[in-house]
């Protein structure tokens, strides 16, 4: 979660599809551009400085020394803004002590101008107190919140702190639809825009998310009916995320006026700034640049952009600033001991289990097959501990499927903690079981395996069953081989007819990750919630083990990878 889902796709491979340009001439921002010096105000340039996070998932060990990043660049350029594209919450024991409080201190203390909501932002609205934390987020926030395309009525947390209006003066705590911000006697409009497939991999519950492209051309239109036009849209959209859903290419393809796109969710390093250049018809449009700055607060992301009178971008020049090179900043490294000795008795408490090897949770930029591509060990033995748990009320179950996207960590090598656990699977969800037909079953592995050799947060681990499949075959006709444990290693052909009893966490059973099938399942009522939060299942069944070392067995094979 969803955090989320992709460290995906590096740039490479979008310039390959020939829709995008990473150079653009740009002069020196060193000083004020001299032929506006000499020609007057009306041939005068505009730059603008941003700096830019997302996706940070709670991850403030390492906040101190953005801190200090924030304020070098800020020594250099005293009017950059400084902005978040969302996914503050979820990911770390900070988030699942403190509902995102520690990190906004630290947001506070540092002086953020802007923020858009994430997919995790909405991750506690299914729990007994509803958005409660984000409204307590929002409310404490030195800095207002934009977003142009959630509609927020039906929530009684927030429906109060949001306002469907474009706001020139944006008052701290709360949202807007549109912001204006005044930057070196200019004014710059911004509008936020969060995935609708948060709806799917997320638990916003009442809350509605609206179409990315139609929100965004109305919301241009608006500004720039008031004179505007210098638009910048932060967005937890995606940089090449599923087109079907959205991702920022394709925004910046269809909504002519936006000049600067901030992005997230795809957890995308783009180490420079791509422009976009062409429509959606491939035809010359007005430039647009994107930005995005990987995760977990690991880069700084800076852009500079240079604007000529009629509001284009005539120039733009963005980098990555690596945090873990700073100092930390000392006022920030003795605040955060105040939230970290909270934890830390949390995080050392053993759970009797050992683990014999680290146990990796990879993603595609890391070396070798990913959590949400690939079976892994970290995946086996959660499902495992999932199957295990769910025989105690129904010895008939048979399968358990954990979606890669849940699986948030890896766990090292030794003695396995509270803190590994609830790192590895923060979001807390529960157990359920679902009575599921074989076809049924089928229809759930082939949309897991929709994306592959993509990665994708619904990616199922399994226990109790072994499936192959083939990559190159057309979506929905990949599966080839299903074959479940009917006793302990002993494997039959799946019966596309039988009804069986699987395991899953609550999330994915209410239908999460787009799996209409298990949704279908909840609402006909064979969804039967059995109370065990996801790390508890876990610390169980490492305990239950004591000598943790689980292996690959070829539970998921594709037919066409060596």
């Amino acid at each position: 979660m969803s955090l989320n889902r992709k460290f995906k796709r590096l740039l490479a491979s979008s310039l390959a599809v020939g829709l995008i340009s990473s150079q653009f001439a740009m002069p020196s921002f060193a000083a004020p551009n001299e032929d506006a010096k000499k020609t007057g105000p009306k041939d005068a340039t505009f730059n603008l400085s941003l700096m830019h996070t997302n996706d940070t998932h709670a991850r403030l060990d390492n906040v101190a020394k953005r801190v200090t990043a924030i304020k070098e660049v800020r020594q250099e350029k005293p009017n950059a803004l400084l902005l978040d594209a969302g996914d503050v919450f979820s990911g770390t024991l900070f988030f699942n002590e403190f509902k995102g409080q520690a990190d906004l201190e630290f947001m506070n203390l540092v002086g953020y101008d802007l923020m858009t909501f994430g997919n995790h932002e909405f991750d506690l609205g299914s729990s007994p107190e509803g958005h409660e934390a984000l409204a307590n987020f929002v409310k404490n926030a030195n800095f207002p919140f934009v977003s142009t395309n959630i509609d927020f009525s039906n929530d009684d947390h927030l429906k109060g702190l949001f306002h469907d209006k474009t706001k020139n003066n944006a008052k701290d705590s709360n949202i807007y639809s549109g912001v204006v911000k005044k930057v070196n006697g200019e004014k710059v409009g911004f509008i936020g825009l969060t995935t609708e497939e948060t709806a799917e991999i997320s638990s916003p519950e009442g809350i509605v998310f609206e179409n990315y492209i139609k929100e965004a051309e109305e919301a241009v239109k608006a500004l720039e009916h008031r004179g505007i036009n210098k638009i910048v849209a932060i967005t937890h959209l995606g940089f090449d995320d599923n087109p079907a859903y959205d991702n920022d290419l394709e925004l910046a393809k269809h909504v002519e006026g936006i000049d600067v796109i901030v992005g997230g969710h795809s957890h995308t390093q783009l180490n420079n700034a791509v422009v976009v250049s062409t429509d959606e018809r491939g035809k010359a449009k007005d430039p647009t640049v994107i930005v995005q700055a990987y995760q977990y607060s690991e880069f700084l992301g800076t852009l500079d952009v240079e604007f000529n009178k009629k509001g284009q971008v005539i120039g733009q020049a963005g980098q990555l600033i690596n945090i873990s090179a700073k100092r930390e900043d000392p006022e920030a490294a003795e605040l955060l001991k105040k939230y970290s000795s909270k934890i830390e008795e949390l995080k050392n408490k053993p759970t009797g289990g050992i683990a014999e090897k680290a146990l990796m949770n990879p993603r595609t930029n890391d070396v070798g097959p990913s959590v949400r591509n690939s079976e892994t060990e970290l995946g086996n033995l959660i499902t495992d501990g999932m199957l295990d748990k769910a025989k105690i009320f129904n010895e008939n179950t048979l399968i358990a499927f954990q979606n890669g996207g849940g699986i948030r960590a890896p766990i090292d090598q030794g003695e396995i903690t509270f803190g590994d656990v609830l790192t590895t699977l923060p979001f807390g969800n529960t157990l359920a079981s679902i009575k599921l037909s074989g076809t049924e079953i089928k229809s759930a592995l082939e949309h897991s395996v929709s994306q592959a050799p993509k990665e994708s947060g619904g990616f199922l681990h399994v226990s109790g069953l072994k499936f192959t499949y083939d990559s190159t075959k057309p979506a929905g006709n990949r599966v080839v081989s299903m074959d479940v444990e009917t006793s302990e290693g002993v494997f039959t052909p799946l019966d596309l007819q039988k009804e069986y009893v699987v395991a899953t966490n609550a999330f994915t059973a209410k239908g999460g990750d787009g799996f209409t099938v298990f949704r279908k399942a909840y609402e006909e009522g064979r969804v039967t919630d059995l109370g065990f939060s996801d790390w508890e299942n876990l610390r169980d069944y490492v305990a239950k083990l004591v000598n943790v070392n689980p292996q690959i067995e070829k539970r998921i094979v594709d037919v066409t990878r060596p």
